[in-house]
Order: C-alpha cells, then structure tokens, then sequence
C-alpha cells in the first residue's frame, strides 16, 4: 500500500463549502498519487471553530463546543470522499463531547466502505489537563481493515512504550500530532520511531503546522509528514521510510509492504517484538550499586 500522511495548516473558514472544498482537494490530491490510507493530523480539526466567529474561536471552552458540534457533518464529508476514492483515512482529530463529563480527543478512521470507528486519546498533555480540561477517552482499540492491522497512538500516547506495546498486533500505528515547539515534534517524532522499533511495524506520523493567531489552543504549530519502519531487514538502515521538511505544507509518502513487516518480526536481525517479554523477570532484580569514591585516609 502507499501511505499518506499531511503537514497540514490550519485555514480561516468563512462557509462550510470552504472547508468541504479543502478537503476534498488534500484526499483527491493524496489518491491521485496512488495512496490507500491517508493521515491527518491531532486537532486538525479547530479550523471549524471559526465558523462560529472569532470570539468563540479564540476561547478555549467555545471552540470545543464549536468544533464538537460539527464533527457529525465532518464524518459525512469524510466518508464521501472515502468511498469517492477508494481510500481509508484518519480524520483530523477534535475534541468531542461524549456526552458525559468532559470532552476527549477524539480521531475518526473511514473506510471506503462506509465503515466508521474511533480512537480516544488516552494521556493528556499539561495543556490539555491543566488548562483546556481534556479527559482520556475510550480503550485502546485494533482495528481490522482492508489495508491490515492499524492502530492510533494520539501524539502523546506515542511517547509512552506501554500503550504501543498494547497495540503490538498492528502492522501500522498512526501518530496523528500537534506539537507547538521543535522540542515537542521530536518528543512525538522519536515516540513514533520508538514503537516501530519495539513492535517492528511501521508507524506513520502526521503534523499540525502553521501559526493561527486567532486560536490560544493550537496558535503556534512546529512538525512534518513521517513515516518510519524498523531499521532492520527489508526496511532503511535509519528506519525513516519517507519525511517531508520542516513546517512546509503537504503529504509524504511512502509504500509500505505487509510482508515485508511478517518478515522482519519472524527472521529480523533483532527480535524486539518477540523478545519484549523477557524484560519482564528482569526489571524487578535492580540492585543498587554505590561506586562514590570513598574519602581518603589521614
């Protein structure tokens, strides 16, 4: 398969046709170079808050409430444009509304099909708990596709090895981010690397980029497009499969080859994948060694 993940800016939307439009442009530009699985990015969803104005696009509490409101409509136009061309995608994720308690972070995968399913965010930044009061969502979740075994790590949740290794069935971990700083891209970007490295799949990254004055969530955006193997057989020696450039919008590519992930989990030069349960009896035996130079004798 050819996978395609977006560095993608954020616009100021003045009608609904304009955002159907834009995206309809990203997906038929994405399947007219050959990709089946298409990934956008972590809060990509905030442009729909400045359909509301500009007073409740710049308060944090409204444009959750705004953009929530409108993730109904935004999963039409997505399954259209999937079934239009024959593609899978990760929707730009959004803080939604469950309907009880506070809003999650939530991404939607669409299927050409018409299959529709969800990942929550599972740890929060600081920002999302200290100061937009974002919860966790739902579990974990593998989803069963056309295309393979995929999972979604939501930005941070790519920096913590347990929930990657929750998800070691998958074939492809989607990172979808929205990192303010460089420091906060190569926390995600190394994340991402990370689990491939462990699981020995590959994981493919998405940015938020750009600035958006009119926004305190998402203002500043650092990151690119990133897909990344196992450095291992049938895979670079760097295990990066593809990057774009820094804060440049648009897609990366990379073709991704299932049987290339069967072989390197079954004969790779290392077995991470398999070997990860002998950490286990290993991680309690710590003992504690003092090696400070002792004071001299008078």
């Amino acid at each position: 398969m050819k996978i395609a993940t977006a560095a993608y800016p954020l616009d100021w939307l003045d009608s609904w046709v304009q955002y159907e439009d834009k995206l309809a442009h990203w997906v038929s530009e994405a399947a007219g170079q050959g990709a089946d699985l298409l990934v956008f990015p972590e809060y990509g969803a905030m442009e729909l808050s400045t359909l509301a104005g500009p007073a409740v696009a710049a308060d944090l509490e409204g444009s959750i409430r705004a953009v929530s409101e409108r993730m109904e409509e935004a999963a039409t136009v997505h399954l259209q444009l999937a079934a239009e061309h024959g593609v899978h995608i990760l929707g730009a994720s959004a803080p939604v509304d469950p309907g009880a308690g506070r809003p999650v972070n939530r991404a939607e995968l669409y299927t050409p099909a018409g299959g529709r399913d969800h990942q929550d965010k599972q740890i929060m930044t600081r920002f999302e708990r200290e100061d937009w009061d974002i919860a966790p969502g739902g579990p974990l979740k593998l989803f069963d596709t056309a295309l393979g075994r995929i999972g979604v790590l939501i930005c941070y949740d790519s920096e913590f090895p347990l929930l990657g290794r929750a998800l070691s069935e998958a074939d492809i971990l989607l990172v979808p981010s929205c990192t303010e700083a460089l420091a906060g891209y190569s926390r995600v970007r190394i994340g991402a690397m990370a689990r491939a490295l462990e699981n020995q799949c590959v994981t493919a990254m998405s940015s938020l980029v750009g600035d958006n004055d009119w926004s305190e969530a998402v203002d500043r955006n650092t990151g690119m497009g990133g897909i990344f193997g196992p450095p291992d057989k049938g895979f670079p020696g760097t295990g990066i499969l593809a990057e774009g450039q820094l804060n440049r919008p648009g897609w990366t590519y990379a073709e991704v080859d299932l049987s290339a992930i069967a072989h390197v989990r079954a004969d790779g030069g290392v077995l991470n994948r398999s070997h990860w349960v002998e950490q286990d009896g290993r991680v309690g035996s710590v003992t504690n060694s003092c090696l400070r130079a002792k004071a001299p004798l008078n």
